[in-house]
């Protein structure tokens, strides 16, 4: 009857290591995603900023580019007006 106790025992405590080892597997992988999603959400922030930069840039040149055809388009009436004689 002693020999069944001690094995029952021995069984509880086998369970009980390999569930503290599942719980510490668990916390592992947690504090490495935890980790990994804090990078990931600092790699996502600067994206956003470049692509902030990028549209700004982007706003700027094709407003340039919209007064240089402006002044393009200025210049051609102003050609068309000239009379060339033939």
């Amino acid at each position: 009857m002693a020999d069944l106790m001690e094995q029952g025992k021995l069984l509880e405590l086998v369970k009980f290591n390999e569930l503290e080892g599942k719980i510490k597997v668990l916390i592992e992988e947690y504090s490495f995603l935890k980790n990994r999603n804090q990078v990931l959400e600092e790699l996502s922030e600067d994206k956003d900023e470049e692509l902030e930069r990028v549209n700004s840039k982007i706003k700027r040149l094709n407003e340039e580019w919209d007064a240089v055809r402006a002044k393009v388009d200025s210049l051609l009436d102003m050609l068309q007006d000239i009379s060339v004689p033939q």
